[in-house]
């Protein structure tokens, strides 16, 4: 057991089923994926992009399988983020046959975002 301490800023992080893309896999695993790919675009120090974290995590888990979702860190893959014009984040790309065709910016809501992926799935 770990005991608690107050100098602990950010909880630790968790193990969870979102891929980790970056400037030298975007490639292989997003664009010349068999499945649709959704994208998040974050940096550790973005408030908005922590909060919509765990709701990437969740998709990730319940789509696992018929799409891969993953989160790109901005500052240390921004090769990519440039690549796609990301300017502002969280930034979420969904993919499809190495083709972007949605996205979103800002914290938008888990159920807004299946449905974009069941639409690339369809």
């Amino acid at each position: 057991m770990i005991p608690f301490r107050k100098e602990m800023k950010e909880p630790p992080p968790m193990a969870g089923h979102a891929l980790e893309f970056t400037d030298a896999n975007f490639q292989q695993e997003v664009l010349d994926s068999e499945l649709p790919v959704l994208v998040d675009f974050w940096a550790p120090w973005c408030g908005p992009c922590r909060m919509i974290g765990p709701v990437i995590e969740e998709l990730a888990s319940e789509n696992q399988g018929t799409c891969k979702v993953g989160k790109v860190n901005v500052d240390e893959n921004g090769g990519v983020a440039m690549q796609f014009g990301v300017s502002s984040i969280p930034a979420l790309m969904i993919f499809k046959g190495g083709r972007l065709v949605q996205q979103f910016v800002g914290v938008t809501q888990k159920p807004r975002l299946q449905q974009a992926i069941d639409e690339a799935k369809g």
